[in-house]
């Protein structure tokens, strides 16, 4: 005989309302929310508004380390991140994978930062404590990813 333990019903996440896609610029490739909450473990106690704006912040973040080369890009005949030759990973551009990466990564730091509320419960203002550390390593690994898309190393060193 074996148990499973479940939490009670009043715990289980409900599934989000269905998200619609935040449309990108053209070159860059648009944002599903639904793959964002997945890949960021983005709680459905994040509303869809409210994730929405995260994700728009996310690419107007991006869109300024990217512009400069995303006008080269399209100079060059290239029409979308996609279309740039790249490796491919998983059927997709190892480029378009970082750009959805930086983007997921500077929503869930924003969300962080933002989601503590004027009403939170002593328990909620230890755990927002607690994943603040968390927002710099996340705007890390989404500048990391920017680099990557750049083909830029990720660290910078200086003889002295």
């Amino acid at each position: 005989m074996s148990f499973v333990a479940r939490p009670p019903s009043s715990e289980i996440e409900a599934p989000p309302a269905a998200e619609t896609i935040v449309a990108n610029d053209g070159f860059f490739p648009d944002i599903d929310p639904a793959h964002v909450r997945d890949v960021a473990r983005i709680p459905t106690s994040i509303t869809a508004p409210r994730l929405r704006g995260a994700i728009v912040g996310a690419i107007m973040t991006a869109r300024n380390d990217l512009l400069a080369f995303a006008t080269a890009s399209i100079a060059a005949g290239h029409a979308t991140l996609a279309a740039m030759p790249a490796a491919q990973i998983d059927g997709a551009s190892v480029r378009v994978h970082g750009y959805q990466r930086a983007i997921a990564l500077f929503a869930k730091a924003e969300l962080i930062e933002r989601h503590r509320d004027f009403d939170t419960t002593a328990a909620g203002a230890n755990q927002a404590t607690e994943l603040e550390g968390s927002v710099e390593d996340l705007r890390r690994d989404a500048q990391h990813a920017i680099r990557d898309i750049l083909g830029r190393t990720r660290t910078t060193v200086d003889l002295i």
